[in-house]
């Protein structure tokens, strides 16, 4: 086991976690802020006040170093210690990075009466929220995020050490983790990976001896021959089946068939189903996964830029309704995501700028990634791919964020929402539309420009940021002609938003990129600032 470092806001509880995690592996435990208060014989707050933020970041830097280059552990850091690129990089490369997720009124209720004695936390609460708010991005940069909502020490110890015990060799560089206790799975991003799929799944689903592949007409030429025979290489029974490319095969009819196919191909409860292909293969073929025998495995092997950094993470399944896109679905969660970025060079053209959308979606959520998306934006808009780590640093970057969010949100009762950025509008342009006349990533698009407007018109953002996102947007080639779309017959598809509740809704608002807000907001309220010259 490599060293494990805990990052995390002020109390989210770093240094009692490190102490009975460290006891549950074994492992010896160190807490960076105890280690400087020895050195120096001062108490930390103290500090602040005789050298400042910045001389106390030196000292928190040698004292990294030297843990980093010693013996592996569990290391207890402070709240700022990631929020400096090279410690997060240094931390990385040392070994497994855990974030513990914590809500600021939990942590500022955990602190109480001591919050005096932590100089950043004796500032007012305007400037802590902002503290907390430009913090949180950074945190589920982590390999692992790991909620402590309601939990005592002992058990996010026990969360992380299963969270830990599904991280794949190599996770720190290659991919994360989706801690939800004993349900946690990794997602792992590497090129050529496809090829060594079958390995995974027989150490992660050792009882599984007949696999369901499921894939689209266009993906399975490419690809599922290849995959079909190295599973039976493996020994595994594999009952394939192949549905029309794009959203119309996200219907009752198609499940239908489809669920039909693998029973009668002998699939049982000690079978497993693959899914290869994009979204809609992995919403069909997850929800598919959910209902056969109420629930068996579903491993996402995600082939498409959106699905690798969005779908294929978080457990959400589904198909469409005649009133509205994915009303009819389930949370179910992957037992593994493999990505293999090497696909992504067969994908059309379109589908790579369509998934500029979803990936403009996480720069806003995460500021840290707005350059790497910015220099992509004309490599993924041209004719042909080519691979490049840039490309598969991105990829598993978003997938991490939305790892993150999942872990400390699996439901969708909160934070994971902000993954709905954009969609509010972006699916009734899509409905309206005709699933497939716009891609959902084209829809997503618009609809963060919509955010940007509206954001602005509530006062919560600058005007200049929708002209900033329309700006990249258009390198990738995409639509940003919004006006277009704003009519009263488009709108009023928001109307069949799944995420309704009576005539409100929760917006996902910003105020910058890296900052979102839920914001429950009438649809009529939506409709007309949108329509407002």
């Amino acid at each position: 086991m490599p060293s494990i470092f805990l990052v995390g806001f002020m109390a989210s509880g770093k240094s009692e976690v490190s102490r009975v995690l460290a006891k549950r592996l074994n492992m010896p435990c160190v807490d960076l802020d105890s280690v400087i208060e020895e050195q120096t014989g001062m108490s930390i707050a103290s500090l602040f006040e005789q050298e400042g933020q910045a001389g106390f970041r030196l000292r928190e830097r040698a004292v990294l170093r030297d843990v980093c280059d010693g013996e592996a552990q569990v290391v207890a850091t402070g709240g700022g210690t990631p929020c400096q690129s090279e410690l997060l990089e240094m931390m990385q490369g040392a070994g497994i990075v855990v974030n513990l997720a914590t809500e600021l009124p939990t942590a500022l209720a955990r602190v109480g009466a001591q919050r005096a004695s932590r100089p950043l936390l004796s500032q007012s609460e305007t400037e802590i929220e902002t503290l907390y708010r430009l913090r949180a991005p950074i945190y589920r940069r982590a390999n692992i995020s790991v909620s402590t909502e309601g939990k005592r020490p002992e058990a996010v110890a026990r969360d992380v050490e299963y969270a830990l015990s599904n991280a794949l060799p190599k996770s720190g560089s290659n991919g994360c983790v989706v801690a939800l206790g004993e349900r946690s799975y990794p997602v792992h991003t590497e090129y050529g990976c496809l090829e060594t799929l079958a390995d995974s799944i027989a150490s992660r689903l050792p009882q599984v001896r007949r696999i369901g592949l499921v894939s689209d007409d266009n993906v399975g030429a490419l690809y599922g021959a290849s995959l079909r025979d190295s599973l039976e290489a493996s020994g595994y029974e594999v009952v394939t089946s192949t549905v029309v490319p794009g959203e119309k095969s996200k219907n009752l009819e198609v499940f239908g068939a489809l669920a039909n196919e693998m029973i009668s191909g002998g699939l049982d409860r000690s079978s497993a189903i693959v899914a290869l292909g994009g979204g809609v293969v992995g919403d069909l073929a997850g929800f598919l996964a959910a209902s056969l025998y109420r629930g068996i495995p579903i491993v996402q092997v995600p082939t498409t830029l959106l699905a690798m950094t969005d779908s294929s993470v978080g457990g959400k399944t589904g198909i469409n309704s005649e009133l509205g896109k994915n009303l009819i679905g389930a949370f179910w969660q992957p037992t593994l995501v493999w990505s293999d970025p090497t696909t992504l060079q067969t994908l059309p053209q379109r589908e790579r700028r369509a998934a500029f959308g979803e990936l403009v979606k996480y720069a806003l959520l995460d500021a840290g990634l707005w350059d790497t998306v910015e220099s992509l934006a004309p490599v993924l808009g041209a004719e042909e791919l080519e691979a490049s780590e840039e490309l598969g640093d991105l990829v598993r970057g978003c997938a991490n964020v939305k790892a993150a969010i999942v872990s400390a949100d699996e439901r969708e009762s909160g934070l994971r929402a902000t993954l709905n950025l954009g969609h509010t509008v972006g699916h009734a342009i899509e409905l309206h539309a005709g699933f497939g006349n716009v891609l959902h990533g084209e829809a997503v698009a618009l609809g963060l420009l919509a955010t940007c407007r509206v954001s602005n018109r509530l006062g919560l953002c600058d005007a200049e940021l929708e002209a900033r996102v329309a700006a990249i947007l258009e390198i990738a080639g995409l639509d940003t002609d919004l006006d277009a779309w704003m009519r009263p017959e488009v709108l009023e598809r928001m109307k069949v938003d799944k995420k309704r509740t009576g005539s409100s809704v929760r917006f996902i608002a910003l105020t910058q990129p890296g900052d979102v807000r839920l914001h429950e907001i009438e649809l009529s309220e939506i409709i007309g600032l949108l329509l407002t010259n």
